[in-house]
């Protein structure tokens, strides 16, 4: 049973790791309780970018054969099945799949599931929507990408509140450009959903990708002024990944959330619909290069 009387998701089943070949290399914290401590840069040079954007491209095009398959009556194990198989059998290691000890190699948030939702025996149902997250780790380097998907048809207000999402990573991507604070990205986004009443989930942020997963650079989704000041330079690489909901904010500007026992699964705390958008993208002289494009 994965939902209740009310169809609140309930975690369900969660089937065993799905293996890699031998011969596609790990990301360092495999196998361990957690990554090193970053150490490097987030700016990248030009040949470095261009190994990020090929993990990108398997990224997104792991996205798109996944999203093929959304439709009522599939289980979200059976999409973590399509990705995982559409990176291997592209030499790259799914990135969640080991790190921090999680168990799958997509994370699938239905509705009420701002993020990290695990793959399990949950069937989707008409109506529903689900945001699928694939990061893909190649030649040293993660690309990193998630959207959401409606599941058949659903309700206009829930149209909305997904283009709108989508609407507000476009505009905290046009709002990158070098010399600027990383904090005018989140100003962008956080005044758009204000438009329509959305909520904006504030502890969960953007981040610097390339080398590591997650190199400690954060990307509010809010307007954190004064603090966040860091410049954007040339050659810095990081994603955005706004998360908006319908319910009413705690705050204005942020939402309160749970977290289910299994250390992951993060829901609105009131468990309205949430929608999730994002890209890994580099800054260059001129704004954004998306790096997460099929």
């Amino acid at each position: 049973m994965s939902r209740d009387e009310h169809g609140r998701l309930l975690p369900g089943r969660i089937s065993a790791p799905r293996p890699v070949p031998t011969t596609i290399p790990r990301p360092e914290y495999v196998g361990k309780a957690g990554p090193r401590d970053y150490d490097g840069d987030d700016r990248y040079d030009p040949a470095e970018i261009e190994r990020i954007r090929t993990s990108g491209r398997i990224a997104a095009q792991a996205l798109e054969a996944v999203a093929a398959a959304i439709r009522p009556g599939v289980t979200t194990d059976a999409l973590d099945a399509i990705g995982h198989e559409f990176l291997i059998t592209h030499d790259a290691y799914p990135s969640t799949l080991g790190y921090r000890g999680y168990r799958k190699s997509i994370c699938t948030s239905i509705n009420e599931v701002i993020c990290h939702g695990i793959p399990d025996d949950t069937v989707l149902l008409e109506g529903d929507i689900v945001n699928i997250d694939i990061t893909a780790f190649h030649d040293g380097m993660h690309g990193d990408l998630n959207a959401t998907f409606a599941v058949g048809e659903i309700s206009p207000e829930t149209t909305d509140l997904v283009s709108h999402t989508r609407e507000a990573l476009a505009r905290g991507i046009r709002a990158v450009a070098p010399g600027r604070s990383i904090n005018v990205i989140g100003r962008a986004i956080e005044s758009y959903a204000k438009r329509f009443g959305y909520g904006v989930v504030k502890d969960y942020t953007g981040h610097g990708v390339g080398s590591a997963f997650h190199s400690g650079l954060v990307i509010p989704h809010y307007d954190a002024s004064p603090g966040f000041a860091t410049v954007m330079e040339p050659g810095m690489v990081f994603t955005i990944e706004p998360m908006l909901t319908m319910g009413t904010p705690a705050h204005p500007g942020t939402t309160e959330w749970d977290e289910w026992a299994d250390g992951w699964t993060v829901v609105t705390r009131d468990r309205s619909l949430t929608a999730q958008f994002e890209h890994t993208l580099v800054v260059t002289e001129r704004g954004a290069d998306i790096l997460t494009l099929p």
